[in-house]
């Protein structure tokens, strides 16, 4: 199955650039560049050109952004200077050479604000940012973005900032951000909506679509996906409609699994990639073809497709897509039972995945060669890639768990910057007021002009004081705060993460290990020795007395405002409530304190009966009030 990443690199990846010019005769473009004289017009021309070849002749391309830059030179024409490293730095980036990129685009931008080039600001900041994006790295996307945001702004160009938008929704659906992913989402479309770019609305439901997918939101992601398909046709926007068909068919993938639908989805999404003759959407295409079949248990066509899939990635030498497929092929000679065919694609997938650092293929590969090895009766090798699995899983879950306490941050982080500047607005609002006043003033008392002029002047300049005095010190102490709140959150999670995996991992392995008794004589005093200490690793008291210290650091004293409004709650209770209010899963906390999920269940039940709860009022929604 593909990421989110994959989809949205090739969805956004074209640079940001406007031409109002339209062109169909190369040769008379290339004429007017040779006879005109050196000047800005000719510059343009030289643009237009580059603008040209940039799709179809990366070298040719080059050569006339070069013959930007040196005439920009000649002409000391700062504008074109600029344009023409960001020319530069959007061939390299369409070449992945995003390391050229980003130091071209860095110059472009540095030249624009350097000469109060506003609009052109935004061209380079823009396409920072969608290079740190294509790198995956976010956090410099976002800044970038955001820069961008705030001079789009200002500017007031809506259409721009509805890309933008588009852009954070697909940098925070990639971190795992997925409520700041749908609010951006929401805007971007709603931009375009209003602005009448019937294009630009779609791909903003297509990502929203991508969000609910991801929130396993059915209904939600069907009606975003659906409302986008008739428009992409409209327009002939040919790649991204195969990226919807896409979409559906993984949904339909999804339990409850609808075969047909599926089927019917991805044969046109496989039309249009071959039609457009891209390699890349054919190869993920095919790979959800596979996955239909390998569902339907039709394993000889599953495994056909698959390596059909598999030789068009090795051609194209298409690292994310063959460590896939090459998972695929795992699993479905896993369930053919043949195993050394299993362990050898898993292998390979183990190997492709580590140098390219995908962790989730990592863990993926470590379950298959587990449960192979376990079915060869290999338990040596079996339980290796056990711990290996289980120790993947848990960095794979303290980010997951990491990316919620951040999202939560960012959440903060947001609404206190759109609240501060709601306030920001207000004073700036009521000082003109005062100005406004003061000028009413000025024209009714003439004979006091002056002194009206000194009291205002002195007004303004004590308000403005005040206002800066005030900001200093409230930004002083919410930094203070952040990094307080930050170190409390990064413990918590780590302590909620260790009770939450340790038992889970203990049992599995105890369980694994109690199938050696029936093994040859030289695991019998070892395993004898192993189970006695996996008793002694069980979740104990001090590791709930340390989580909960740093939840009520977090969480504002949360047990103890339980036991005030509840005299009568137990320790046992509120250490579920706590469980709760962290969003655990009901399985999550069953793992922790070592029970059942039934049990887990019940629990809940009573905890609500306790507190006094109706039926319609939702437990722990209730716990995030407190």
């Amino acid at each position: 199955m593909k990421n989110i990443s994959q989809i949205l690199f090739f969805a956004f990846s074209i640079p940001f650039f406007t031409f109002s010019q339209s062109f169909t005769n190369i040769d008379s473009l290339l004429s007017d560049a040779k006879s005109s004289r050196a000047d800005t017009n000719k510059i343009r021309t030289l643009e237009r050109i580059w603008k040209y070849y940039l799709d179809n002749d990366t070298d040719k391309s080059m050569e006339y952004a070069n013959q930007v830059l040196n005439l920009s030179k000649e002409l000391k024409y700062a504008k074109g200077l600029g344009l023409g490293h960001l020319y530069r730095g959007a061939i390299y980036s369409q070449l992945s050479e995003f390391e050229k990129s980003s130091n071209e685009f860095k110059k472009s931008f540095e030249i624009f604000k350097g000469n109060d080039l506003k609009k052109e600001e935004v061209l380079a900041t823009s396409n920072i940012a969608r290079d740190y994006f294509f790198q995956s790295k976010y956090d410099s996307a976002v800044y970038y973005n955001s820069i961008t945001e705030k001079a789009l702004i200002a500017l007031g160009d809506s259409l721009k900032l509805g890309s933008t938008y588009l852009l954070n929704s697909s940098i925070y659906l990639e971190q795992g951000y997925f409520q700041l992913s749908l609010k951006n989402g929401l805007k971007s479309a709603e931009i375009f909506k209003k602005l009448g770019d019937e294009v630009g609305y779609a791909k903003g439901c297509y990502v929203v679509a991508c969000v609910h997918e991801s929130l396993n939101n059915r209904n939600e992601a069907l009606k975003y996906y659906y409302e986008s398909i008739p428009i992409f046709k409209q327009y002939n926007s040919n790649y991204t409609l195969a990226l919807a068909y896409e979409g559906l068919t993984i949904l339909y993938n999804k339990e409850p699994f609808q075969k047909d639908s599926a089927e019917v989805n991805i044969k046109k999404a496989i039309a249009l990639a071959e039609e457009m003759k891209d390699s890349i959407l054919l190869t993920t295409s095919l790979n959800e073809f596979g996955n239909i079949k390998f569902l339907s248990k039709d394993f000889e066509n599953a495994e056909r497709i698959y390596q059909k899939s598999l030789a068009i990635a090795n051609e194209i030498n298409s690292g994310f897509s063959k460590q896939i497929l090459l998972l695929d092929l795992g699993e479905l000679y896993l369930q053919k039972k043949e195993f050394n065919q299993a362990i050898n694609y898993s292998m390979q997938a183990l190997r492709l995945c580590d140098s390219l650092e995908i962790e989730v293929g990592v863990n993926r590969s470590f379950e298959i060669l587990y449960q192979a090895n376990k079915e060869k009766n290999n338990l040596v090798d079996a339980i290796k890639y056990l711990e290996l699995q289980k120790e993947k899983s848990d960095s794979i879950y303290g980010k997951e768990t990491k990316n919620r306490v951040n999202e939560l941050q960012t959440i903060y982080e947001t609404e206190k910057k759109e609240a501060a500047l709601a306030l920001q607005e207000k004073e700036i609002q009521t000082l003109n007021q005062e100005v406004e006043i003061s000028n009413l003033r000025k024209g009714l008392y003439a004979g006091g002009m002056a002194s009206a002029l000194a009291l205002s002047g002195l007004l303004i300049f004590g308000f403005r004081q005040r206002m800066k005095k005030n900001r200093i010190a409230r930004e002083k102490q919410e930094e203070i705060y952040k990094q307080e709140i930050a170190h409390k959150k990064k413990e918590l999670a780590s302590q909620t993460l260790h009770l939450v995996q340790k038992n889970t991992f203990l049992e599995e392995l105890k369980e694994n290990l109690e199938n050696l008794k029936s093994s040859p004589d030289k695991f019998k005093m070892e395993f004898r020795r192993i189970v006695m200490l996996l008793k002694k690793e069980k979740a104990s008291d001090k590791d709930w007395e340390t989580f909960k210290t740093y939840f009520s650091e977090v969480h504002n004293d949360f047990d103890q405002k339980l036991k005030t409004l509840y005299g009568d709650i137990s320790e046992k209770e509120i250490r579920l409530a706590a469980f709760l209010r962290m969003n655990l899963t009901t399985k999550e906390i069953a793992a922790t304190l070592n029970v059942l999920p039934d049990s887990i269940l019940k629990s809940k039940y009573r905890l609500k009966k306790k507190l006094g709860l109706n039926k319609e009022t939702d437990l722990t929604s209730f716990l995030n009030t407190l």
